[in-house]
C-alpha cells in the first residue's frame, strides 16, 4: 500500500506562486494591491445584461467542443478585420476555459518528453511548469532591464533538432514591451523549413499604446502556418474571473489542439459565449481599449514622477515596470515585501519570472485600476526616498 513517503510530485519546485504570496501579504497589511493583474472596476453593464439574458433564456447546457458557432463567426470577422487573415470559424478556432488552459492544452498537444521549448524571460509564470508537466525541457532566453530586447541571432543559435516549440508573448507580461514587425519577421525566418511550432501568447492584443500596432502572428502568413495563438476574453472584457479565452491557428494544429481539449475541459460555459458573441459583434466594444488603458498608464507615471521609481514606459499590457535602483540595494522580493508591509502598496518583484535571477532592481505595478486607487497608491509611494 502506498503512503506519503512514496509520493513524488510532478512539480517538486512548484510551491505557491508570487501572486498568491503578495496578495495574501497585501490583505494582511491592508496594502493597496497593485501586484496581481486584475481590474478593480466592473465590466460593461451591457455585457452583464447579455449574460443575464442568456442564463434566463436557458442557454445553460453544453456547447460544441470548439465553441459556440455564433461566437466563432464573430471572432473570425474580428480577426480578419484587425489582422487581414481569413480564419475558418469551424476549423481554426477553439474556445477555452481561459488563456492558461489554452496554453496548457497547446503544450500538452505538441510537446513530447525530451522536446526543447524556448521561452523568453522574464516569462509569465505558467509556461515553465506546463512545459515540465509535458516532459519537455525549458530553454530560457534571458531578456534584461531596461530594454528587454531579443537578439534573434542568439535565438537562432539556441535552435537544434530537439527544438519543438518557441513561446512568445506580445504585448509582454511582465515587462510591458511589444514585439515589432522586424522581430516577428526574424522569428519567421528562424522557424521556416523546420518542424518548430510557435505558441503565441497574445492575451493583451488590444492593450497597446503610443500608436503602435499589435503584431499578431496572423499578420505573417508564413509564420501563422506554424503558429497557434492564444487570447483572453477576461483581459479584453475586464472580467478575469470568467476564465474565458480561445486559440487560433491553421487547421492541422487546431485539430490536434481539440483532440487534447476534448479530454481536458471539452467545452466552456455556454451562456457567456452567447453574450460575448453579441457583445464583440460591435467593434466599439474593444476599439476603445488602447486609449482607455494608455490614460491609466500615463496617470500612474505622472503621479509617480516625483518618486525615485524610474519607469520603463509600458508599450502594452496593463503593467508598468519600475526600477528602484536609486532607493535600495535590497533584492526585488525583499523590496516588494518592504513596499507592501511598510509603504502600503503591493507590487510584484521581477525575479520570479526568471529561471536565474539577473539581479535587476525592478518591480511590476498594475495600472488596471480606478483612478482613485492609483491616486491613493501614489500618495503612499511618495514616502519613498532616493
Amino acid at each position: 500500500m502506498g503512503n506519503q513517503a512514496d509520493f513524488q510530485s510532478k512539480l517538486p519546485a512548484g510551491g505557491t506562486n508570487i501572486f498568491t504570496i503578495m496578495s495574501k501579504l497585501a490583505t494582511e497589511h491592508k496594502a493597496i494591491n497593485l501586484g496581481q493583474g486584475f481590474p478593480d472596476f466592473e465590466c460593461d453593464e451591457k455585457l452583464k445584461e447579455l449574460v443575464a439574458k442568456y442564463v434566463t433564456e436557458g442557454k445553460n447546457q453544453y456547447c460544441p467542443l470548439a465553441g459556440l458557432p455564433q461566437l466563432n463567426q464573430t471572432l473570425s470577422a474580428k480577426m480578419e478585420r484587425l489582422y487581414g487573415m481569413p480564419i475558418d470559424p469551424s476549423s481554426q478556432i477553439c474556445v477555452t476555459a481561459g488563456a492558461t488552459q489554452a496554453l496548457y492544452t497547446a503544450i500538452m498537444a505538441f510537446v513530447n518528453p525530451g522536446d526543447e521549448v524556448i521561452i523568453f524571460e522574464p516569462a509569465y509564470d505558467c509556461y515553465t511548469p506546463q512545459i515540465q508537466l509535458s516532459g519537455g525541457i525549458v530553454k530560457p532566453y534571458q531578456m534584461t532591464y531596461p530594454d528587454y530586447s531579443i537578439d534573434w541571432d542568439k535565438v537562432k543559435g539556441m535552435v537544434n533538432d530537439k527544438t519543438r516549440m518557441i513561446v512568445i508573448n506580445t504585448p509582454h507580461n511582465p515587462s510591458g514591451t511589444v514585439l515589432s514587425k522586424e522581430d516577428m519577421q526574424a522569428l519567421e525566418d528562424i522557424v521556416s523549413d523546420t518542424k518548430i511550432i510557435v505558441l503565441s501568447d497574445e492575451v493583451y492584443e488590444h492593450l497597446i499604446y503610443d500608436g503602435e500596432q499589435h503584431q499578431s502572428v496572423m499578420r505573417f502568413p508564413r509564420l501563422f502556418e506554424q503558429s497557434i495563438a492564444t487570447f483572453s476574453f477576461g483581459k479584453t472584457l475586464h472580467a478575469t474571473g470568467w476564465k474565458m479565452g480561445y486559440v487560433v491557428g491553421p487547421e492541422y494544429l487546431v485539430s490536434e489542439f481539440k483532440t487534447v481539449h476534448q479530454w481536458n475541459v471539452f467545452c466552456t460555459n455556454s451562456f457567456v459565449q452567447f453574450a460575448i458573441a453579441d457583445y464583440l459583434g460591435d467593434p466599439k466594444n474593444y476599439e476603445y481599449l488602447p486609449s482607455f488603458f494608455e490614460k491609466k498608464r500615463d496617470t500612474m507615471n505622472e503621479l509617480l514622477a516625483d518618486t525615485p521609481l524610474i519607469p520603463k514606459i509600458a508599450k502594452g499590457t496593463y503593467f508598468q515596470a519600475y526600477s528602484y535602483e536609486s532607493i535600495s540595494d535590497m533584492p526585488d522580493r525583499e523590496f516588494a515585501k518592504y513596499l507592501t508591509t511598510e509603504i502600503g502598496v503591493a507590487a510584484i518583484p521581477m525575479s520570479p519570472f526568471y529561471t536565474e535571477d539577473p539581479g535587476d532592481k525592478v518591480i511590476r505595478l498594475c495600472f488596471a485600476k480606478q483612478e482613485s486607487t492609483i491616486e491613493a497608491a501614489a500618495e503612499r509611494l511618495m514616502k519613498l526616498k532616493g
